[in-house]
């Protein structure tokens, strides 16, 4: 069996930076162990499936590891490979998924992401996640994330995990943000998933499915901008809905091609 495999930098306007993600278009689902091992052998941080169902498309996302519940990057990867792609017509696309309904609008080169908001609550820290930090958090709250709140932008920068440490919680699918307002943003952010291949995930999406109302409420402002500061660095148009946020950003293509299931 023949597949068209597309690999997209998300959140960027550059190849090489922002978030990669690979899409394949399916006709039928594969069973879902082959999905995950194509996953594997991608070894990006997500590949998305999709079916094109007419009305609708059916949209899952697999690490090298697990399904996902939700991804932002791999979503917006699919979206731009529709549109800028294959070439679908639709400005609007609509996806479902395991988190529900999602829509991806798409005006003058960004392509808007609407997704579940989820503010989180104040909490603690298990001693894993202290013991693998290399600066402590001002404050702890959580969602399906452990959000982590630091003094300034610096602290961000500076902050180191250790994955060996690190390794020995099962968050599954969530992870752990370290966030804190910016100096040319509204705020920052980095991400870190334990027990994964990719530690640090350039850009993430979901993780602004918290860190949007939790800013919004924080600054006092709906329209943010957000920067990721991982190593290839990401930007996110974000504006606070309520119950839903919106998440924006530009994508690349990287490469086409093709893989073959026996």
């Amino acid at each position: 069996m023949k597949l068209e495999l597309f690999q997209i930098d998300t959140f960027t306007e550059n190849i090489f930076q922002g978030n990669s993600a690979c899409v394949v278009p399916l006709k039928t689902w594969l069973p879902d162990e082959v999905l995950l091992k194509i996953a594997r052998e991608n070894a990006v941080a997500e590949t998305a499936f999709f079916i094109d169902n007419g009305n609708t498309i059916h949209l899952r996302w697999f690490t090298p590891e697990i399904e996902m519940d939700l991804c932002g990057h791999a979503t917006l990867a699919t979206a731009y490979c529709l549109s800028s792609i294959l070439n679908y017509p639709n400005s609007k696309f609509v996806f479902e998924t395991l988190s529900g309904e999602l829509t991806v609008d798409v005006k003058d080169g960004l392509y808007y992401m609407d997704l579940p908001s989820r503010m989180p609550e104040p909490s603690t820290l298990p001693d894993t996640i202290i013991k693998a930090l290399s600066i402590q958090p001002k404050e702890v709250f959580k969602s399906r994330d452990y959000v982590l709140v630091y003094e300034s932008e610096e602290d961000i920068k500076r902050i180191t995990v250790d994955k060996s440490i690190l390794d020995l919680i099962n968050l599954d699918p969530g992870g752990v943000v370290v966030t804190a307002a910016g100096t040319d943003s509204d705020f920052v952010s980095r991400y870190f998933t334990p027990q994964s291949s990719i530690l640090e995930d350039p850009v993430t999406g979901s993780s602004h499915c918290s860190l949007i109302p939790f800013w919004s409420l924080r600054l006092g402002k709906d329209k943010l901008f957000a920067l990721q500061l991982s190593e290839r660095g990401g930007q996110l148009y974000c504006e606070n809905k309520n119950e839903r946020v919106i998440v924006a950003g530009k994508a690349r293509t990287y490469s086409m091609g093709h893989l073959w299931i026996e």
